[in-house]
């Protein structure tokens, strides 16, 4: 396939399957995380289709979240290269921060954490468990200056003798993208593969791996992104240049692979801003407590959730589907 624009045939997607299997992992997930029906939120919404939830939240290592899955593949990349920190970047409460600290603790590693705001008068949520794992975190004045702190910051450890490796924002590369192609085999695993998945998609990462799971296990099913923060163009341009590096990963031919995955991007729903709730994901976030005891973030979770309710409310999803929600944890922002 390589050098050629041919889309891949059965054969080309069982390899790229096989070089999946294989890429290099440390053990982080401790088995697959549980999908399981929500027919009391079924109910509560008048019926509809029938509602699953993907557990990711469940993750038991670091607080869980779908980070876990793409640093599985990245804490095997920074052993392999001899690491000593891992250097990473994000906000105050960064969900994403907070499990490569988690990541570095596991491997006998250090972290620095590269924060864009002030340090907080007491440390809550996220930043309360990275100080408890030990990572050193430098404040830094704005999201602005997030790659030039890193460039500067990777620099001085390697002065340091440090050996830093550099987890990018939200771990959204191309490896990252695969332990959520890896994440759609453990699905079908379960024997489910829904008609609708509906999730948080923000630096897309995990919606570049969703949509090229199911690309390589020819599966029908539609992934349906909902963005907390940035316009959709904007985040389906990320994911289309993901899914391409991943395609390249897996020996296949990285556009035309990107070109084979439908991508589909929601941005009706961030409400007033990035972490702002908003009328929908505060209900969302109400009711999916009170009828499935399952708890959702302000800044990610809630409004994906709510964007689903929406939907079936409005009927966007026939009766007879099945739509699964993927839930991407972040449960800690909570208690921020």
């Amino acid at each position: 396939m390589s050098g050629s624009r041919a889309a891949a045939s059965a054969a080309d997607y069982a390899e790229a399957r096989a070089r999946l299997a294989s890429v290099p992992s440390v053990a982080l997930l401790d088995g697959p995380t549980p999908v399981q029906e929500m027919p009391r939120l079924r109910a509560a919404l008048g019926g509809g289709p029938r509602l699953l939830v993907k557990r990711d939240d469940a993750i038991p290592f670091g607080f869980g979240g779908n980070k876990v899955r793409k640093l599985e593949l990245a804490g095997a990349a920074a052993v392999a290269a001899g690491a000593g920190t891992l250097v990473t970047v994000g906000g105050i409460q960064s969900n994403h921060a907070r499990a490569t600290a988690a990541t570095a603790t596991r491997l006998g590693l250090r972290c620095l954490i590269l924060a864009n705001g002030e340090r907080p008068r007491k440390l809550t949520g996220n930043a309360l468990l990275n100080d408890l794992l030990g990572a050193d975190i430098e404040y830094i004045a704005s999201r602005n200056e997030r790659e030039t702190a890193m460039r500067a910051a990777m620099e001085r450890l390697r002065r340091a003798g440090r050996a830093p490796f550099e987890i990018p924002l939200g771990m959204s590369t191309p490896l990252g993208a695969l332990g959520f192609a890896r994440a759609i085999g453990e699905m079908v695993a379960q024997r489910t593969v829904p008609d609708v998945i509906v999730h948080a998609s923000s630096s897309g990462g995990t919606q570049a791996g969703l949509v090229a799971g199911c690309t390589l296990y020819g599966l029908p099913t539609r992934v349906i992104g909902v963005s907390p923060d940035d316009p959709a163009p904007s985040i389906q341009s990320k994911i289309r240049t993901i899914i391409a590096g991943a395609g390249t990963l897996l020996g296949l031919e990285g556009d035309a692979f990107a070109a084979a995955c439908p991508v589909v991007v929601e941005d009706g729903f961030i409400g007033e801003g990035y972490g702002v709730p908003s009328a929908e994901s505060t209900e969302a976030q109400h009711l999916v407590a009170r009828t499935e005891a399952l708890f959702v973030d302000h800044a990610y979770t809630a409004k994906a959730l709510g964007a689903m309710i929406a939907w079936v409310r409005s009927g966007r999803f026939r009766n007879s589907e099945t739509v699964l929600f993927w839930h991407t944890g972040g449960q800690a922002g909570l208690l921020a």
